[in-house]
C-alpha cells in the first residue's frame, strides 16, 4: 500500500488493552497464593514438604503459568491459614501484587504485543517505584487509544486542523501541481480531457502494470503489489468513484513519496494530496486555468462547463474549482457535500460563509440549515440543470450553484457558493431564488414554529434513524478499514 519509503512490518494500530477480568484468573489466583505463603512464612521447599507438592508445581500455580485443581487449592488454604475464599477473591492480596498484577495483564495485551514492546520479570526484588513508573506508561497507551478508538473525535480534529491549512493556502497545492506537470509533459499531453492512451503512458513511465480483478478486497479501491509493480483495480462498475481518478491516486503515492501514515491525520493528508494529484492531471493546472479566465471574461463561470471541458464528475469539477478560483481568479469560495439528510460530508470555504460546526471545529457530520442552496437543492423537480440561489445569511449575502448526484451512500448535494460580488462572473447570476437564513440561531429552522410546539409538543415519541458511522470508533489501522490479513493473501493469491 505504502509506495515509497520504508514499508512497516504491520500497518494495524493498537487496540485498547484489555480490561481487568471481573471474576478470578490464573495471574491473580498466583499472587494471591504467593501471598499466603508469603505471610504463613513458608518456602517452596516448605510447601513441598507439608503437602507433596512439588516446588516448581507450585512456582507454576503462582505465576499463573499452571492450573491448580480445586483439591490442591484446598489444601493449600489449609496449610497457609487462610479461606478458600481469600485465595479466589477479586481484590488483590496487597497493594504490591494489584502492581504486579496490573502490569503483567498490560505486558499480555494486544496494545503491548502491536507495539512490540519489550516485557520485564518481575521478581521479588523489582522496587515498586519501577512497577508504578511502567504503569503510568501504561496508562498513557491506554488514554492515547482510548482517545483515538471512543469516538471520531480524532478524525474530526485532524479533519479540522487540515481545512485550516487548506483555507490558508486557498486550497492550492503548487508542489503538487509542479509535480503533475513534469508528468503531463513527460508523456506528452497537449490540452483537453486526459485521454486513456496518456493515462497508460504516465502508468508505463512510473514502471507500473494496472491489473482488473473480481476479487479485491472489498475494503479497498486500489492494491499496489510493490514488489511486481502491479496496481490491482475492481473490474466492477459499481464501485462508485471514476476508475481514472482511483488509478491515478495510487499513483499518486509513489510520485508524492509516501510511506505508511503513522496516524489518522497523516493518513487524511495523504487521502487529499492524492486526490489533488489525480485532479491536477485529470484537469491540469495550465489548461483549466486559461480556460476559466476565458469564462470568466465572458462572465459565464459554471461548474457544469469545466465538468464537461474535461470530461470528470460534477463533484470532481467542483473541487477543482476550489483549487484554481482563488490564486488565478481571485475568487473566494466555499464547496459542501450534503447528504439527503442533511448532513455535511465535505466542505471548504475561504470567502467568510459560516459553516456549522461541533467544539472542535469540525463540519462533518453537522446539519446544514435548510434555507442554504445545498438544501433547497434537494425539491428542486430539474435535475439536469443547476439551480442558482441568493441567500442571506448573518455572514452576509452569498450566491451559490448546486446540483445533486446519487451514489450507493444516497442522493447529494454538490454546491459552489461566492460572496454576492463576486457572483457577477458566473452564469446564473440573474436567477430570482432568495432566501434567508438565521442560523446558527435555533429559531431559524431548528426550533418548531409556535402553533407545532403548542399542539404537539409532549405528544410526538419519533424513532431516530441513527448515523451511526457518525459515532463509531474509527477503523483500527495505519489506513482505516482495510483488513491487513485480506489484503495480503489477496496479493500472495495473485503471485
Amino acid at each position: 500500500m505504502t509506495e515509497r519509503g520504508t514499508a512497516s512490518a504491520t500497518w494495524d494500530r493498537p487496540a485498547r488493552s484489555a480490561p481487568a477480568p471481573t471474576q478470578v484468573d490464573a495471574l491473580q489466583l498466583g499472587k494471591a497464593l504467593r501471598h499466603a505463603r508469603k505471610q504463613a512464612g513458608l518456602t517452596l521447599d516448605a510447601v513441598h514438604d507439608a503437602i507433596g507438592l512439588a516446588p516448581s508445581q507450585l512456582s507454576g500455580f503462582e505465576t499463573g503459568k499452571r492450573e491448580a485443581r480445586f483439591s490442591q487449592l484446598q489444601q493449600l488454604a489449609a496449610l497457609y491459614g487462610v479461606s478458600l475464599e481469600q485465595l479466589t477473591g477479586t481484590e488483590p492480596p496487597s497493594r504490591r501484587a494489584e502492581l504486579e498484577l496490573r502490569l503483567e495483564r498490560a505486558m499480555q495485551s494486544s496494545t503491548w504485543q502491536q507495539k512490540r514492546l519489550p516485557t520485564m520479570r518481575i521478581g521479588p526484588r523489582t522496587p515498586d517505584d519501577v512497577l508504578e513508573t511502567m504503569l503510568a506508561l501504561v496508562d498513557e497507551l491506554d488514554r492515547v487509544a482510548e482517545e483515538r478508538v471512543a469516538t471520531p473525535e480524532e478524525a474530526r480534529r485532524a479533519n479540522t486542523q487540515l481545512r485550516a491549512e487548506m483555507r490558508a493556502r486557498d486550497n492550492h497545492f503548487p508542489e503538487i501541481e509542479a509535480a503533475a506537470a513534469r508528468m503531463l509533459e513527460k508523456v506528452g499531453y497537449q490540452s483537453g480531457p486526459l485521454s486513456q492512451h496518456l493515462i497508460a503512458a504516465i502508468v508505463e513511465r512510473l514502471g507500473f502494470t494496472v491489473h482488473h480483478v473480481g476479487d479485491l478486497p472489498h475494503s479497498t479501491r486500489s492494491v499496489t503489489d510493490l514488489k511486481r509493480r502491479r496496481i490491482y483495480l475492481s473490474r466492477s462498475s459499481r464501485i462508485g468513484h471514476d476508475p481514472r481518478s482511483v488509478l491515478l491516486q495510487a499513483l499518486g503515492h509513489h510520485v508524492l513519496g509516501h510511506s505508511v501514515p503513522a496516524d489518522y491525520g497523516a493518513f487524511l493528508r495523504q487521502r487529499i494530496e492524492t486526490n489533488y494529484f489525480a485532479a491536477a492531471l485529470l484537469m491540469p493546472e495550465r489548461t483549466a486555468v486559461e480556460f476559466l479566465r476565458a469564462a470568466k471574461e465572458e462572465r459565464q463561470l459554471a461548474v457544469e462547463d469545466l465538468r464537461d471541458a474535461f470530461a470528470v464528475s460534477y463533484e470532481t469539477a467542483a473541487h477543482r474549482l476550489t483549487n484554481l478560483a482563488t490564486v488565478h481568479l481571485g475568487i473566494p469560495l466555499h464547496f459542501q457535500k450534503v447528504h439527503e439528510s442533511g448532513i455535511i460530508y465535505k466542505a471548504y470555504e475561504n470567502d467568510g460563509v459560516t459553516f456549522p460546526s461541533d467544539h472542535t471545529g469540525a463540519i462533518e457530520g453537522q446539519p446544514v440549515c435548510k434555507r442554504w442552496t445545498s438544501r433547497e437543492v434537494f425539491d428542486v423537480a430539474d435535475k439536469v440543470n443547476a439551480f442558482e440561489q441568493y441567500t442571506e445569511t448573518p455572514a452576509g449575502t452569498f450566491w451559490c450553484t448546486a446540483m445533486t448526484e446519487r451514489s450507493p451512500s444516497g442522493e447529494f448535494s454538490l454546491s459552489i457558493g461566492v460572496p454576492f460580488a463576486q457572483a457577477k462572473w458566473f452564469r446564473g447570476r440573474g436567477t430570482k431564488e432568495r432566501s434567508i437564513s438565521g442560523c446558527p440561531d435555533p429559531s431559524c429552522c431548528r426550533t418548531p414554529p409556535a402553533d407545532l410546539a403548542e399542539a404537539w409538543a409532549g405528544q410526538a415519541w419519533p424513532s431516530a434513524r441513527a448515523h451511526s458511522h457518525l459515532l463509531a470508533a474509527l477503523p483500527p489501522g495505519a489506513f482505516p478499514g482495510v483488513d491487513e490479513t485480506e489484503v495480503y493473501s489477496f496479493l500472495a493469491s495473485r503471485a
